[in-house]
């Protein structure tokens, strides 16, 4: 895969992690998993994130934008990219029918992160955001570390500190297709989110405000479902995310520890993973957009729901709903944030 170049006059380049059992490739632009390759129940690999095969896919969207990219420095949606934090009225770019999302127009997935360390299991990347990158205030500084552990876990750490008042939530925007990149539907997947309420939005998928409890919807799965059994039920909700692609509000045990907040199984291959945050909120996004008219890094089409994404995060648009927990970042504090996928099988 051809990933060496130049952009805005920094290198770019693709590494290659391992913990023996696993294998990773990551590009230093916008931080993104490129491929994953992790063993079945009969221990065959495969990758099993979505991605491309060549840097200028990526630099000129051709297709979606956000494969295995981190995002920021907001992720998710703002309505309008419109608001106010210390009293001042801040406005970024509209870059999602007519909404921001992750992070606007250039966020932290379309620079090139400084390397700082690469071992054989990590990646420690570094960026700083401008004032003003997107129509955020200050200087944002991210240290993002990328580790592949000996118990097969893909573990994503965040630190990041500003000179001024300013808004963060990242997130990591793997694909995962459990059978393999283009293998086939995720419907068949097994999902389980330890959640007791979503936080609804309307047809534009900004959030109303509201925190509405799962118990007797399509969005219930505290026990574990079959996704494709209730993903075309007559829901508003569903109908405007043309499938499932909703906030989840963790029912956590213990506020800013790392515990495990949903798994995902695949009956095929037997392949699972878990997700564990120190977060609040969880986005699953069945891979309702994609349609099968760009093809993947291995020239399979990437179709219409043959992927999942589990982004670890705090509540969309939060900085205009004053029930929503503050995302606000301030000088001299420091955001972290813990996000971990293990892999196993079964």
């Amino acid at each position: 895969m051809n990933f060496k170049c130049a952009i805005d006059g920094k290198p770019v380049s693709l590494y290659t992690l391992t913990n023996g059992t696993i294998t990773m490739q990551v590009t230093n632009f916008g931080g993104r998993v490129v491929s994953l390759w992790t063993p079945d129940r009969d221990g065959k690999m495969a990758d099993i994130v979505l991605g491309y095969e060549n840097i200028d896919r990526y630099v000129h969207n051709t297709g979606e934008r956000f494969l295995g990219a981190t995002v920021g420095r907001v992720a998710n949606r703002i309505n309008e990219g419109r608001f106010k934090l210390n009293g001042k009225e801040y406005a970024g770019p509209q870059n999602s029918n007519g909404q921001m999302l992750h992070g606007g127009d250039k966020g932290v997935d379309m620079i090139v992160w400084d390397v700082v360390d690469v071992m054989p299991a990590s990646i420690v990347l570094r960026c700083t955001l401008p004032d003003g990158q997107d129509g955020f205030p200050g200087n944002l500084t991210v240290t993002m570390t990328y580790t592949l552990t000996p118990d097969n876990e893909f573990q994503v750490l965040y630190l990041a500190q500003t000179d001024a008042p300013t808004l963060v939530n990242l997130s990591h925007h793997s694909f995962f297709n459990l059978k393999g990149e283009g293998n086939g539907t995720v419907l068949d997947n097994v999902l389980t989110i330890k959640g007791d309420y979503i936080t609804p939005t309307d047809e534009r998928l900004i959030p109303t405000g509201e925190l509405r409890p799962v118990e007797g919807t399509p969005f219930d799965f505290r026990e574990p479902h079959v996704i494709g059994d209730r993903i075309d039920a007559d829901n508003d909700q569903l109908k405007n995310g043309n499938g499932y692609d909703m906030n989840w509000v963790l029912a956590r045990e213990d506020n800013g520890q790392v515990e495990t907040v949903a798994t995902l199984y695949d009956p095929t291959t037997g392949r699972c993973v878990d997700v564990s945050t120190d977060q609040i909120g969880l986005q699953f996004y069945s891979g309702n957009f994609f349609d099968g008219s760009y093809s993947g890094k291995y020239g399979k089409p990437l179709r219409f729901r043959e992927s999942i994404a589990l982004e670890t995060q705090r509540f969309p648009d939060a900085p205009n709903h004053d029930n929503f927990p503050s995302i606000v970042l301030n000088p001299g504090e420091t955001y972290s944030q813990t996000c971990i996928y293990k892999f196993y099988t079964k």
